[in-house]
């Protein structure tokens, strides 16, 4: 089915002007970074909420855990 899908797409780049293609491309690298962008966010985050957590998990924040 994504071999399909993929012929599909190649077919209909073929039809574009090569200004278009050129879109395209900048579109297909816009969504590569991010996508990669993303994954860099949660890596970060991930890391970081152990440090964090002794910031986060205290009395006084306690209070606004029951909001």
């Amino acid at each position: 089915m994504q071999a399909q899908h993929i012929e599909q797409v190649v077919q209909k780049l073929q039809a574009l002007t090569p200004n278009r293609i050129n879109e395209v491309e900048d579109f297909i690298d816009f969504l590569s970074l991010r996508d990669s962008n993303g994954q860099l966010t949660q890596a970060v985050m991930a890391a970081s909420e152990a440090a964090l957590n002794t910031v986060w998990d205290n009395a006084d924040d306690a209070e606004y855990d029951k909001l």
